[in-house]
């Protein structure tokens, strides 16, 4: 084994794996300084505050295989004690040349030759660009007249978002002289040679979003609020490594669930917000007062009402198992029994949506925890749950100056338990927000 060292070199880091997960890998053993994706060798290196963590870390993955998003992935100490600038350009190709090659990562949204030219053509006169995909995701050549364009744009665009929130560049010089461009259509493109013919195979061409959100630009597209039906379909397919789960079609319409065999003492509308807002954006619940252990709840789309019936069926809740099935009636009609949701500053997916559909998943016995105060500690975080069942473990952890926390009960249904009851608690002036963790273990 390598000399114990700050540093943890993971590997077998496939492309649909992110820095969020990689960090909720290693936040329970402390705080992490710092973080570098090595896309190009499927790997990372990942910096701990302090030795012991790293130590920490490493003999429990020793014993216990870690594994995300279904990919089993390999932690050893780095050779490296301290990671440097220099470090984080590890294997790139970092001799300047006229031609990029960029990586675009957590695409959600198509990126044609089009879109890429509008970004990168304020550095410098674009010439060439070929778009393909390969194992590290989809990738384009750009090239540019000058070299010193091609050092700008670099400089200028590295690690920034061509959408908000989604389709983030990396950047790196290509070791290529020339490129060559046989055809001028949504996938490459000679800007010297217009009279190039289009290649027709069949099938129609992926459809860009021109400048719509595009660093600020004001417009409709992509930086709206909510996703397009189409836009869910590609944020979710993003967060499941290119594919739905098994039984999630993409295609349904249906936005009402028929939520049945509820406690009727204890459920509430606030209570299944909390529960669904885990999947979509809510619009209207109604307890249906005949039946009080019925409930409609209107999600945003049918996409996210398709990911909750998939995540939600069979689900204990306050001792009954709930059954979760789409409504007959398209939406909810407004009236003294519904509870509107739909301009609710805790609907989570008007911001981070692509991270939140990343994190969608059936309850867990891990909950996660943030917009905490900042001088939170354990007792208090359990003081706060455990009025909902065991708690077999508890950690408090910073990310990014903000404290957050991860709590594992005894069972699933105490965890839903203690979401359902506690998301959007007032605590010492912040509201406490709840999600369940896919970490195994704390």
């Amino acid at each position: 084994m390598a000399e114990p060292s700050k540093v943890i070199h993971v590997r077998n880091v496939g492309h649909e794996i992110s820095e969020n997960d990689l960090l909720q890998l290693f936040q329970p053993f402390g705080v992490i300084t710092k973080l570098v994706m090595l896309r190009a060798k499927n790997q990372a290196l990942l910096q701990m505050q302090e030795i012991p963590a790293a130590v920490s870390a490493i003999q429990f993955y020793e014993n216990a295989q870690p594994s995300i998003r279904g990919r089993n992935v390999y932690v050893q100490f780095s050779s490296h004690q301290e990671l440097t600038t220099v470090d984080q350009n590890q294997g790139r190709e970092d001799e300047p040349n006229r031609i990029l090659l960029v990586t675009v990562h957590q695409m959600l949204y198509p990126i044609t030759v089009d879109v890429l030219q509008q970004v990168f053509s304020p550095h410098g006169y674009v010439e060439k660009v070929v778009t393909f995909q390969k194992s590290a995701g989809f990738q384009a050549l750009i090239q540019y007249e000058t070299r010193q364009s091609a050092i700008t744009a670099r400089t200028a665009l590295q690690g920034r978002n061509i959408y908000d929130g989604c389709c983030q560049l990396d950047i790196q010089f290509s070791n290529l002289d020339e490129l060559q461009v046989n055809y001028n259509n949504d996938r490459s493109r000679d800007f010297t040679n217009p009279n190039l013919p289009t290649e027709q195979k069949g099938r129609p061409s992926q459809s860009g979003y021109g400048d719509a959100g595009m660093y600020g630009v004001q417009g409709s597209g992509p930086r709206s609020a909510g996703f397009s039906q189409m836009g869910n379909a590609a944020a979710v397919a993003a967060a499941f490594g290119g594919d739905f789960p098994p039984g999630i079609t993409g295609t349904n319409e249906r936005c009402t669930i028929l939520v049945t065999n509820l406690n009727p003492d204890r459920i509430d509308e606030d209570k299944l917000f909390n529960l669904f807002s885990i999947y979509g954006n809510i619009v209207r619940v109604k307890i249906l007062r005949n039946k009080p252990d019925h409930a409609l709840v209107q999600m945003g789309d049918g996409f996210q009402a398709e990911l909750a019936v998939y995540f939600l069926k069979g689900s204990m809740l306050f001792g009954k198992r709930m059954e979760v099935n789409f409504s007959k009636h398209p939406n909810i009609t407004q009236g003294a029994d519904t509870h509107e949701y739909i301009s609710s500053n805790l609907n989570r997916f008007n911001r981070n949506a692509a991270k939140n559909y990343r994190y969608c998943c059936s309850p867990t016995r891990i909950i996660h925890l943030s917009s905490l105060p900042q001088d939170i500690n354990e007792e208090e975080i359990a003081n706060l749950l455990q009025e909902h069942g065991i708690i077999v473990n508890c950690k408090v952890f910073e990310m990014n100056g903000k404290k957050q926390a991860l709590v594992q009960f005894e069972s699933e249904e105490e965890a839903t338990e203690a979401l359902v009851c506690k998301h959007a608690t007032p605590l010492s002036g912040s509201v406490v927000r709840i999600s369940f963790s896919q970490l195994q273990n704390i």
